[in-house]
């Protein structure tokens, strides 16, 4: 009875969860717990954590059981019992690799959770990065649709003086269908803007997990710091993950190497008789002799040699990748802003600026509803591309500062 009188309230939580609108940073903290991919990282570092106690252990012991001596030629064939040689043994056998070999082992398994956090890192950086993108997007997405709205309103009302200005002879009666024309224009451009709203939602539902994400607050602004960030590349998380396979691969060099030293091995065997001529134990020690090394060992260790050589010249690749990245979007985003600053300071107050004039002389009679038409579709597109700028220019600056900054940081 409890559990029925509970269920409403267990059905609740799941919408409680993502209740209340989405600031930007509420955004980023959720994706953090969200993602689906973050936590796969987590989990592969903590498997590396988990198998860290087992590296250099031991091998587990091997038991042996058999019977020796047992005859099955001669006079006292397959007669054990008459025959004082035959005996039951059952023994235990330890391996124990050399010392190096164990502490090689060691080191590989630390640079392994390195690794796996140094990876973690990299896929945190991508999912912060791809949910401030996702909310900039759908932010600057509900604006365009806000722009359009108003700009198609103010159409409609001047479209809807056609008639009585066709009755009192101001306008052609074509006129009206050129109103109907550009706000039908606008509609389809509006249509266009209500998909990509859309679209945007889905993104960011995507990396926070809310199936309804509702964005609120200031689109954050963000000061690039060009200095600053080239000087944090060494330590970001790509380089930073590579530098940890280089770990990774001088771990494996020192196994190999450790090949060259000679393991040891242990038995310990007890062997029963006929209780006639009494019973036996036994112990030894084994020792490996790695004698043919230019075949074995130094071929591995020449492997592990070439493939650490290779992590260090991929390092060094990636961090001038990422600094020609760094320069190249430095440089988009200085023409964005300036493109963002003249349609701002320029084009739309001109279009603005036409669309009044227009107006005023629609109303005075000396112009068409086509010219009034053509200035909204130009008061439009100004609008829009003023946006769009702006739009860049906030994605750049998330971009910049949360892919570039040092982890340090």
């Amino acid at each position: 009875m409890r559990l029925f009188l509970c269920l409403p309230l267990l059905a609740a939580i799941p919408g409680t969860a993502f209740a209340g609108p989405l600031t930007f940073q509420g955004a980023l903290q959720r994706a953090r717990q969200e993602a689906p991919s973050l936590k796969a990282k987590a989990l592969g570092a903590d498997a590396a954590r988990s198998a860290r106690d087992a590296a250099g252990a031991l091998p587990d012991p091997t038991l042996g059981v058999g019977v020796d001596a047992f005859p099955i030629s001669g006079p006292l064939a397959f007669e054990p019992q008459r025959d004082n040689f035959t005996m039951a043994r059952v023994g235990v056998s330890q391996d124990i690799p050399n010392l190096a070999k164990r502490h090689a082992q060691q080191a590989r398994a630390d640079s392994d959770i390195k690794a796996a956090e140094a990876d973690t890192a990299v896929e945190a950086r991508t999912v912060e990065v791809g949910t401030a993108l996702a909310w900039i997007n759908l932010a600057y997405a509900e604006r365009r649709l806000t722009a359009l709205d108003d700009i198609l309103s103010r159409l409609e009302r001047v479209v809807g003086t056609t008639p009585s200005a066709v009755a009192s002879g101001n306008a052609r009666p074509a006129q009206t269908l050129a109103g109907q024309q550009a706000v039908a224009t606008l509609q389809d451009r509006r249509s266009e803007l209500v998909s990509n709203v859309a679209r945007a939602r889905a993104t960011l539902t995507r990396w926070t997990g809310d199936p309804t994400p509702e964005i609120a607050g200031p689109i954050p602004d963000f000061a690039v710091d060009a200095t600053v960030l080239r000087a944090g590349l060494d330590r970001h998380p790509t380089i930073e993950m590579i530098a940890a396979q280089a770990g990774q691969a001088d771990a494996d060099v020192r196994v190999a190497e450790a090949d060259r030293r000679s393991d040891f091995g242990v038995n310990v065997a007890y062997q029963r008789r006929d209780p006639r001529f009494g019973d036996y134990v036994s112990a030894g020690v084994t020792v490996s002799l790695p004698f043919f090394t230019r075949n074995r060992q130094s071929a591995r260790i020449g492997e592990a040699q070439a493939n650490a050589g290779r992590v260090l010249a991929e390092q060094e690749a990636a961090r001038r990748a990422l600094a020609a990245d760094l320069d190249a979007d430095l440089a988009d985003h200085v023409m964005h802003h300036e493109q963002w600053v003249r349609a701002q300071g320029t084009l739309q107050p001109l279009a603005d600026q036409r669309v009044r004039l227009e107006t005023a002389s629609y109303a005075a009679g000396r112009a068409s509803l086509v010219d009034i038409a053509d200035a909204y579709a130009a008061l439009a597109d100004a609008t829009l591309n003023t946006l769009d700028r702006e739009a860049l220019v906030a994605a750049d600056g998330a971009r910049l500062t949360l892919t570039y900054r040092s982890e340090n940081r």
